[in-house]
């Protein structure tokens, strides 16, 4: 798209540098012999070099106005048109004069300055008032788009977590990704660390960045606005936020405090993987692989996928091995969730001690739920038998 738009501005500025060579409006181009310029050029030199410049003039001016919003175009449109009327009747107040006053010369000059002069204020004025319109009340054309764009600026965190690139493949990671200078040159410092874990951690940043570039769905941007009088990075960010009015992607916890403080609009990724942990009520039964001993006396350890601890007490002897446990409680913490369970076997038992007793109690779901989430049948211990 760049590529194509750089194509497209070479070629209008060739053909307006030819236009000026061949039609030659500063000298006799219908003559014999083509005449030379003050100079000592033919002057169509002189014209195809006044068209290049006016050229480069315009394409200067259009690169400048797609950094405007719909509001900014729309109040210079408005000003500048004001001005001119504005202008324009002035002039008409000078051309009635009596010819002894003015002289002809000088009322054409001050009609055409007051023109420019006028078109010129309304401009830069309209162009500053134009954030006080209300565009909705111009109806849905008018629509103000930038005004509403999507804008999502990375932190160093979260492009070295990785996992903003999985979001982002789905889908569900919408508008403008932004990637500040700062935080990529706070990357390449990681990057180029003596301690070899950063080192790792950067290098994994930088590949992370590639894989969002050569995404072609997604519209990634690396912009240069930096805050000289701000050292603090997260700061930095902070700042480019309020000036794009975007939204700071983080993992970091105390980036995230810090932005709510301001107002600002935070995603974190581990807030997001939380919400997705799969649902566990007790009572349920899952399959765990007890990776090691817990805390207390007795107590087995195991991991779900998502790195969900699960502590299943008296499970110290399945050590290594895979076990069908009942979830007895879940606990949320702000490291995450926790969940206790017992084993199946201990379970059950405890169930038919109670209906012996006379209790009336729930059996435990026949249901069992993985480590990855998916649910398959247990089987009772007369089925074992």
């Amino acid at each position: 798209m760049r590529t194509n738009t750089v194509l497209i501005r070479v070629i209008f500025i060739g053909i307006l540098a030819g236009a000026g060579y061949v039609l030659d409006p500063f000298g006799a181009g219908h003559a014999a012999q083509p005449a030379n310029s003050p100079f000592g050029l033919p002057t169509q030199v002189v014209s195809a070099a006044v068209a290049l410049l006016i050229a480069v003039a315009i394409i200067i001016f259009e690169i400048r106005i797609q950094k405007a919003s719909l509001k900014t175009l729309i109040g210079a449109a408005i000003g500048s048109i004001l001005g001119i009327i504005g202008g324009v009747l002035i002039g008409f107040l000078i051309s009635y004069q009596e010819a002894g006053a003015v002289s002809p010369a000088t009322k054409a000059f001050l009609t055409l300055a007051l023109a420019f002069i006028m078109a010129y204020v309304g401009l830069m004025v309209g162009a500053t008032k134009g954030d006080y319109l209300e565009l909705s009340a111009l109806g849905g054309i008018f629509s103000d788009k930038a005004t509403r764009r999507d804008v999502k600026i990375l932190d160093t965190s979260v492009i070295i977590d990785g996992r903003i690139a999985d979001v982002a493949e789905t889908g569900f990671l919408s508008g403008t990704i932004v990637v500040p200078q700062f935080i990529l040159r706070e990357l390449q410092q990681v990057a180029d660390s003596p301690d070899s874990s950063k080192r790792q951690r950067g290098r994994r940043g930088l590949d992370m960045l590639n894989r969002l570039q050569g995404n072609p769905t997604l519209d990634i941007q690396v912009v240069d606005t930096d805050f000289p009088a701000v050292k603090e990075v997260d700061l930095k960010l902070l700042e480019l936020s309020k000036s794009l009015d975007g939204v700071v992607v983080t993992n970091d916890f105390n980036l995230n405090k810090v932005a709510q403080l301001h107002g600002i609009q935070v995603l974190n990724i581990n807030e997001l993987a939380n919400s997705l942990k799969p649902v566990v009520l007790p009572g349920e039964a899952m399959r765990v692989f007890i990776l090691k001993e817990g805390k207390e006396y007795n107590q087995g350890v195991a991991y779900l996928d998502d790195g969900t601890m699960v502590v299943v007490d008296n499970a110290r002897r399945m050590i290594g091995k895979n076990a069908d446990i009942a979830v007895t409680s879940v606990l949320q913490t702000t490291a995450g969730k926790m969940i206790f369970g017992r084993l199946w076997e201990e379970a059950e038992n405890g169930e038919q001690r109670a209906a012996g007793a006379g209790g009336q109690r729930r059996p435990f779901q026949r249901e069992q739920r993985s480590s990855t989430g998916a649910h398959a049948p247990v089987r009772s211990a007369e089925q074992e038998q």
